[in-house]
């Protein structure tokens, strides 16, 4: 979802398992299937569906080239925060391509990532198809994201991603409170916390989900287009929250407005009301049993 352009079509092909690099094809995933597809409008651009879902692009030539929108939105979030010679602490929840790993790999020279994938053989074609940072400065590690995270140390990192979907809706368990709870923990002090969220033009699922980050952490900051936060398609929402003044590069609204798609920058006091009215979401109603993020009541 929300990208600028659309792909060609491809044969359908079996995987190769030698590491070779990208073939175009449908392959059959732990989850489904998956379908990677030449960039028609770039010689070493790749998009790769999962399960009939644009999930991610990748530019085998320029890690920075990033085709999707809110993830231009995201980088320049977190540009903004962090310096280039930041020793960036990053967990990405949710694979897909690792675009965004990818690209910070390239901002952040110094960074240490772990991107957490649940698609197993998703993970295994990725690794053959993309050129990827090696482990330590970039680990691929199949595992479902809440799990992953409630495994991890206190404070142990500067930076933390969701952009998970099953389909085109992220699942319940990882946009409640209790789920917030733990990635803060995981988070460093002054860390950064940023989801994508999708929805629909009634914004209710954005709303609550900007009512939960909001009861979490002390400052916030949403990014999208004037189209969608206007309730007038379906898209992406970028939610941010911490504990330490979000959003405070006077270059930030500038680089969103001039980008491919512009987006405006809300700051914390329009999050919440944006967010006003709309209930915290917690386990119990996400069907969540405790002490797991997996297994509904």
């Amino acid at each position: 979802m929300g990208r600028k352009r659309p792909g060609r079509t491809s044969p359908e092909q079996q995987p190769s398992a030698d590491g070779a690099g990208p073939v175009p094809g449908r392959y059959e995933i732990d989850t489904g299937t998956c379908e990677l597809l030449p960039d028609q409008f770039s010689s070493s651009g790749w998009l790769l569906k999962i399960n009939g879902v644009h999930s991610s692009h990748i530019d085998l030539a320029d890690p920075r080239e990033l085709d999707f929108e809110y993830m231009r939105w995201i980088a320049a979030l977190v540009e903004s925060r962090f310096e280039p010679e930041t020793k960036l602490r990053a967990l990405h929840l949710g694979g897909g391509a690792c675009s965004m790993a990818r690209y910070f790999a390239d901002v952040y020279p110094n960074a240490r990532q772990v991107v957490v994938e649940l698609d197993g053989r998703l993970a295994e074609l990725v690794r053959g198809w993309f050129d990827l940072p090696r482990a330590p400065l970039m680990r691929l590690r199949v595992g479902e994201a809440r799990e992953v995270t409630e495994s991890l140390s206190e404070g142990s990192r500067d930076l933390l991603i969701r952009d998970v979907f099953a389909g085109d809706k992220t699942p319940l368990p990882l946009t409640t409170a209790e789920f917030i709870g733990h990635a803060k923990r995981v988070l460093a002090p002054d860390g950064l916390y940023v989801v994508n969220c999708g929805d629909a033009p009634d914004l209710r699922t954005a709303r609550r989900e900007a009512a939960t980050i909001a009861a979490a952490f002390r400052h916030t900051a949403i990014i999208a287009d004037p189209a969608m936060l206007k309730g007038r398609r379906y898209g992406n929402i970028i939610i941010a929250g911490a504990d330490v003044p979000l959003a405070l590069d006077a270059a930030l609204p500038r680089r969103l407005l001039g980008g491919a798609v512009p987006a405006q920058l809300w700051d914390d006091a329009k999050v919440r009301g944006f967010a006003r009215g709309s209930q915290v979401l917690l386990d119990a109603e996400a069907g969540v049993r405790p002490g797991s993020g997996l297994t509904p009541a």
